[in-house]
């Protein structure tokens, strides 16, 4: 495997880690949204997981194993209610959409477009959820410092 392939299957294995977590968030989302908005829910944790499979499918044919989804997953606040719900489903997307943009830049040709379409559909549901957009969605969230869990975060 050449440097570039490698490259590239780090970058499907972290947007393959995200997307475990983006399941599993989304979980949590459903179970404490509100009627209202529990389609948006229903229909992100069903993109994640299409998402999901199709990176799997990705890191195989790489010659990869993919990465396996935790056990469990640190959320990064309380989730009691639903407000709190809707500004834990931004966040997932937010971090979804990072990934996303490793992948970009870690990918070619189609490839590229595929990881390029993937960033905006995370950017259009965090946007979605949040009522507002960042300026370049997926590099917003590499300016905080990631703080260190036993547990995976979400």
């Amino acid at each position: 495997m050449n440097e570039a392939d490698e490259q590239r299957l780090r970058a499907l294995q972290a947007a393959l880690a995200a997307e475990h977590a983006a399941v599993y968030g989304y979980g949590v989302v459903g179970g404490r949204i509100g009627a209202a908005r529990r389609r948006d829910a229903r229909a992100a944790w069903d993109a994640h997981r299409a998402s999901r499979d199709a990176l799997t499918r990705q890191v195989r044919e790489l010659g990869g194993t993919p990465v396996a989804a935790a056990a469990g997953y640190a959320l990064p606040f309380p989730v009691p209610d639903a407000a709190a719900a809707v500004r834990f489903a931004a966040q997932l997307e937010d971090r979804v959409a990072g990934v996303y943009a490793d992948l970009v830049r870690a990918s070619s040709g189609a490839a590229r477009r595929e990881a390029a379409g993937a960033l905006r559909e995370a950017a259009v549901r965090a946007v979605r959820w949040r009522g507002e957009s960042v300026a370049f969605p997926g590099l917003a969230e590499r300016a905080g410092a990631a703080t260190p869990s036993a547990t995976p975060p979400v």
